[in-house]
């Protein structure tokens, strides 16, 4: 007989056998833990959406790697394997303490008790390089199973730093990398404020079932190679996210209408400088390319109204 639907769902997302799901258990149970909704904890047990994300970060024991919320260390320990320095950032203060101990065998793992917001990638590299191995380089990557909340802050946090990672491969929700990774028709300020820094794809898909506690969602390994500089010339990057920012502030909206209401001046003040940009006034905001809104940025810039 066939297995029922209970039990054929029960097995997809929970897959008793798997080596990771006996291991994240025992762990939680030896350490009286559970997972916590609120830091939007959720440990991964599927052993080969872990070696995708390993194969996708293309580690060197070179490589200088920084994960964000190792949670129990199942990733922390395949980096350690192929890498050369790990810095693992976890918040929650009992996992950190935990990792102390469950990881103490590794040489090449750090294990930081921080918020990875409030952390300067450069000042903790520069920290950490005292005790990094002989022929570690002086760049880095990220490598992390995000929590579905912090995603765009992490993101942020170190495309706008001034040490960037030279690849970032992250765990996130599957409709956000989705975002992140669309071209023009379906832009938004998340997909313009990632691909001006680097070159998003998605690597993988992964079901909720690859997760204990399964979330509600699926996600996605994400994967952005960063550029050397943006490809867009913008001299003034904060202008040219405001810029960005108005133009997405009635996304529903001609470009024309929401540019004005984003940027608090008149239809009539807009519509001369989209065109000297080239730009329609009925398009969309998510229809613009990125070349685009930096031709656009350098016209308003020029202007009266600069942003």
């Amino acid at each position: 007989m066939g297995m029922k639907p209970r039990e054929e769902t029960a097995k997809r997302r929970y897959p008793k056998a798997a080596p990771l799901m006996a291991q994240t258990r025992g762990v939680l149970r030896r350490f009286g833990l559970h997972a916590r909704k609120g830091l939007g904890q959720h440990f991964l047990i599927d052993e080969a959406v872990l070696e995708t994300i390993i194969r996708a970060a293309e580690l060197t024991p070179a490589d200088v790697i920084i994960e964000v919320g190792p949670g129990l260390g199942v990733l922390t320990r395949e980096l350690a394997r192929r890498g050369g320095w790990v810095v693992a950032v976890e918040l929650d203060s009992q996992l950190a303490a935990i990792l102390g101990q469950t990881l103490a065998s590794l040489a090449n793992v750090a294990i930081l008790n921080e918020d990875i917001l409030r952390v300067d990638p450069a000042a903790l590299l520069q920290e950490q390089r005292v005790r990094f191995p002989a022929g570690v380089a002086s760049g880095y990557k990220v490598v992390a199973n995000l929590p579905y909340y912090i995603t765009s802050p992490v993101l942020r946090h170190f495309l706008e730093a001034s040490l960037k990672p030279r690849i970032m491969v992250v765990m996130v929700q599957k409709e956000v990398a989705e975002a992140i990774v669309a071209g023009p028709g379906a832009m938004s300020v998340l997909s313009i404020s990632v691909q001006f820094y680097g070159e998003p794809s998605i690597v993988s898909y992964v079901p909720a079932g690859s997760f204990y506690p399964a979330p509600e969602v699926d996600s996605a390994v994400l994967k952005v190679r960063l550029y050397s500089r943006p490809p867009v010339a913008v001299s003034d990057r904060e202008g040219f996210f405001r810029l960005v920012r108005a133009g997405f502030s009635a996304p529903r909206k001609q470009i024309a209408n929401s540019l004005a209401q984003g940027l608090g001046v008149t239809r009539d003040e807009v519509l001369p400088l989209l065109d000297r940009a080239g730009i329609a006034p009925q398009r969309r905001a998510e229809a613009l390319t990125l070349e685009q809104w930096a031709g656009l940025w350098q016209v308003f810039a020029q202007g009266d109204k600069a942003c």
